[in-house]
């Protein structure tokens, strides 16, 4: 693989701006032998996206998606990673060791040393590991890193995650290698602005001269999947003017899969009351402390909720006191629906 330089790709023809992302990346690469880099945003704010863009430019790069359906296994990852591995880099690889039995952490590294070992200089071995909050937890020993990745790197060989927030204590991740963290909420100016042009771009005749509404809707948004399935929606005629404010079928579904993923194996009371104060009224953010004033618990109750739903969190950090909410209006007003019904039957 040639050296990159993300920041200058020619974009494809549904993709706009996040150039802040890949000069980021862009700089880390030529800035360190080796190391990983992290994209954290959160639902919708387009990490995949960005991700899917690296890898249509760049078809040497090693891509897993650990959301994908079976993938969130350590044991899927290695079979997955070694042998993409093996196929793109062969002129790398001793071929006298290329006969496994099976795929796992020793053969991963042994593959990322000898492809070390034989890339030119200005060459670079990228893997991108998207969705790492997927990753199957219960599938690993306590103490091992996300998908047993190594600690430790060989020169040239870098790896580049995206995952939803996360509590900074539990990365998952022990690592002697340099290493950087672009929080995509850091940077909402320029997410506004990305989004602005997307909507310009994917704006029609039809949007521009009627139901006005709708754009004025999106029009300061900042969260790519909602827009981009507004957009969507209103193309296909979901939408009429007195009524913007139905979901339409792609969001349904989006927000099904967060309900899903937040209920796991049940809710507790707490739980429900947790997130019932977060969606009533006006989306504001509240601290844990308030939260547990509203509802009458323990405040350390209260944060073991907010830590385990902090993938679907906003976290808004003051000298004084942190806090938290939905991530986005839309998901609050679905989420509200859901937990009506459950509301009334544990009253």
């Amino acid at each position: 693989m040639n050296s990159l330089s993300f920041s200058a790709l020619v974009k494809s023809e549904n993709f706009v701006g996040r150039d802040f992302v890949f000069s980021a990346i862009d700089n880390f690469l030529h800035r360190y032998p080796k190391g990983y880099f992290t994209i954290v945003g959160v639902p919708g704010s387009g990490k995949s996206t960005i991700l899917d863009q690296l890898v249509l430019q760049n078809p040497d790069i090693i891509y897993y998606h650990a959301q994908f359906p079976g993938k969130n296994r350590v044991e899927e990852f290695f079979t997955d990673v070694c042998t993409q591995l093996i196929t793109k880099f062969q002129s790398c690889l001793n071929r006298e060791n290329l006969h496994f039995d099976n795929y796992d952490s020793s053969v991963f590294s042994l593959l990322l040393q000898q492809i070390s070992e034989r890339l030119s200089l200005e060459s670079k071995l990228i893997i991108i590991i998207d969705g790492l909050e997927a990753i199957n937890l219960a599938d690993q020993a306590i103490g091992t890193n996300l998908f047993h990745l190594p600690r430790y790197l060989p020169d040239k060989v870098y790896f580049i995650f995206a995952r939803r927030p996360y509590k900074k204590s539990h990365t998952g991740l022990l690592i002697e290698a340099p290493s950087q963290v672009l929080d995509l909420s850091d940077f909402q100016r320029e997410n506004r602005e990305d989004v602005k042009e997307f909507i310009r771009k994917k704006r029609t005749t039809e949007t521009q001269s009627s139901q006005r509404n709708i754009i004025d809707l999106i029009d300061d948004e900042d969260n790519f999947m909602y827009v981009q399935q507004v957009l969507t929606a209103f193309a296909e005629g979901f939408y009429d003017e007195n009524d913007v404010n139905n979901f339409p079928l792609g969001l349904e579904s989006y927000y099904q899969q967060h309900w899903e993923k937040m209920q796991g194996d049940g809710f507790s009371d707490v739980a429900v009351n947790v997130l019932w104060v977060l969606t009533v009224g006006e989306m504001q953010p509240m601290s844990a402390l308030t939260i547990s004033q509203e509802i009458n618990v323990d405040v350390f109750d209260v944060m073991e909720v907010i830590e385990m739903l902090l993938e679907f969190m906003q976290e808004f950090r003051t000298d004084k006191e942190t806090k938290y909410q939905l991530y986005h209006h839309g998901f609050r007003l679905w989420l509200r629906g859901c937990l009506q019904g459950i509301v009334q039957v544990r009253e």
